[in-house]
């Protein structure tokens, strides 16, 4: 069997309408559509690449930045991901938004729903001085988190204190290479900092393009660290599949970022082990 057999799931995605800024220029509208898939359009590109499943997060829910409806996108996440196969839901929290509490209490019992996402940065806080009550309520749940991080509002070391005070969640730091300084390692540096073995970090930068990044990460901290993620779709998901696939690294290795990290994580039942080459 070839690594193209391993069946992938991709822990970082969006699905919706992508919009950078409202009223923006008609240069602008076209550069937003590229940007932009419907449920179904992220599911088939997952497919064609053998990606069996899709974590995703509304990008209602984190878009136009600052302008963000979180509650709205939470509703339409529920329905369209539980009508929808091949797609999961991250419920979002946003900390200046209290009924996204309430919504995380609610939808993490729901089937569709496998985990929590933040983003400091699309709603405009800084996780220093927000994320205790964020925290704790993943902790009450034993639930997993995916933030984005690698700029001001959300620098990987700064998850760090939260993840080691809460050992009963898992923490996913997003975008390995994604620093606003131009330090590219951010992610794995913090994986380093963490005490409770509960920290990961995904590949779903545009940085992961870079020949040695995703190698190095593995060489610090193991590819049990490491998931699978695109980001889509804001980037294409084969890209992302093909940038692993070609990685220099042991297969057993590319299988645990492809697969068998996530099944462990989030306790999937319904992965096999592998499927039909894709072509």
């Amino acid at each position: 069997m070839t690594i193209r057999s391993c069946p992938a799931v991709d822990v970082h995605a969006h699905y919706g309408t992508y919009i950078q800024r409202l009223g923006g220029t008609p240069t602008d509208a076209i550069n937003d559509s590229f940007m932009t898939a419907d449920a179904a359009e992220v599911v088939q590109r997952a497919r064609r690449v053998n990606v069996l499943t899709t974590i995703a997060s509304p990008l209602l829910a984190l878009l136009p930045r600052f302008k963000a409806d979180a509650v709205a996108g939470n509703i339409e996440a529920a329905r369209v991901c539980a009508e929808t196969p091949g797609i999961k839901q991250y419920v979002v929290i946003d900390p200046r938004r209290p009924e996204t509490y309430r919504q995380a209490d609610e939808m993490l019992s729901q089937p569709q729903c496998v985990g929590i996402k933040i983003h400091p940065e699309e709603h405009g806080y800084p996780i220093v001085e927000f994320g205790e009550p964020m925290f704790e309520l993943a902790a009450k749940h034993k639930a997993i988190v995916l933030t984005h991080s690698g700029e001001q509002n959300s620098l990987p070391e700064d998850f760090i204190p939260f993840a080691n005070a809460y050992p009963e969640m898992q923490l996913i730091l997003a975008h390995i290479g994604c620093g606003w300084d131009r330090d590219y390692t951010h992610q794995i540096r913090a994986i380093q900092m963490s005490k409770k073995e509960n920290v990961y970090a995904d590949t779903s930068s545009m940085m992961s393009i870079l020949p040695k990044i995703i190698e190095w990460g593995v060489s610090e901290v193991g590819a049990d660290r490491i998931l699978f993620g695109t980001d889509t779709p804001l980037y294409h998901t084969s890209m992302h599949r093909i940038r692993i696939e070609h990685a220099n690294l042991s297969d057993a290795d590319k299988r645990k970022i492809f697969r068998d990290n996530a099944v462990k994580l989030f306790g999937f039942t319904d992965i096999p082990e592998h499927v039909e080459p894709w072509e």
